[in-house]
């Protein structure tokens, strides 16, 4: 299956795309959360797909689609898990995953603008695969950590180069600002989603290609990445796990190359759709 959510900002209602169509799935009395992969709600919304397919409304045409997971417990995010990125940004290649946080208040939908955070000068893109956890991982054995996936969703991993890379502390600072993480269109279920082991990954500035890469390249790949960050935090359903990008980002090229306003940005993964990004400058909510 296929997951949306359509609507206003903050009003998202669930929804679910069939053969390139958007149908309402508020039916559920559920929004795509914690609750409803815990009480095994995937489960439950194919069953009634399948039963009442004919019955399904489409949803309004021009709707706003939103990020298609509500907002999760947490954002974790693996860095410099292509070899090649790794080159690019003259870092060494990890002999373990890097980890660091997104705030969950950075999630927005994937076609919402990118904001450059006031101050910034550096802001980044990044395409990424990221992973969808169905339930509660706690210490995950590398062999069952498929059992533990809802699906896979597209992530624009944006990024302030300068906050996370030249002030003191963590990665952190230069990756939870708002709007820095575009997701969707789609939640697409293991079933749906091909080899994530062999996924193309792309992404464009201005129509010009800046990533073109492949999912084959993982240093880490998702079953290991899954179980790695269960032995040290407990994944919660519906919490995102982001694997990190190709090359290509403008912190890798000579000289770098920084996103402003006006910029237009286009992703996509194999089988989990595209996303586009206008960027604007920053304003006080």
């Amino acid at each position: 299956m296929k997951l949306i959510r359509y609507g206003n900002a903050g009003e998202e209602k669930a929804g679910v795309n069939i053969d390139g169509v958007n149908y309402d799935a508020s039916f559920l009395n559920s929004d795509y959360d914690e609750k409803f992969f815990e009480r095994g709600g995937l489960a439950e919304l194919e069953a009634y797909v399948a039963a009442h397919k004919s019955e399904l409304q489409p949803i309004p045409e021009g709707s706003r689609l939103g990020s298609p997971i509500a907002r999760p417990s947490k954002i974790v995010c693996i860095g410099l898990n292509y070899a090649d990125h790794a080159k690019e940004t003259n870092a060494p290649t990890p002999s373990e995953p890097i980890l660091f946080m997104k705030s969950t208040t950075s999630l927005v939908g994937p076609n919402d603008d990118i904001m450059v955070p006031k101050n910034s000068v550096k802001t980044d893109w990044e395409v990424e695969l990221a992973v969808v956890i169905g339930k509660k991982a706690s210490y995950v054995d590398e062999a069952e950590a498929a059992d533990y996936i809802a699906g896979y969703v597209l992530h624009n991993d944006v990024s302030e180069r300068e906050f996370q890379l030249e002030r003191n502390g963590t990665w952190d600072k230069g990756k939870g600002c708002d709007t820095f993480a575009p997701m969707g269109p789609y939640l697409v279920t293991p079933d749906e989603a091909g080899d994530v082991d062999a996924l193309r990954l792309w992404l464009t500035v201005n129509g010009t290609t800046m990533q073109d890469g492949n999912t084959s390249n993982f240093i880490f790949k998702v079953p290991f990445v899954i179980s790695y960050i269960s032995q040290f935090m407990t994944l919660l359903p519906g919490d995102v796990i982001s694997t990190g990008t190709p090359a290509g980002v403008g912190l890798g090229f000579k000289p770098p190359v920084y996103l402003k306003p006006g910029d237009v940005v286009e992703l996509g993964i194999d089988g989990l759709g595209t996303s586009k990004q206008q960027v604007v400058a920053y304003a006080k909510a």
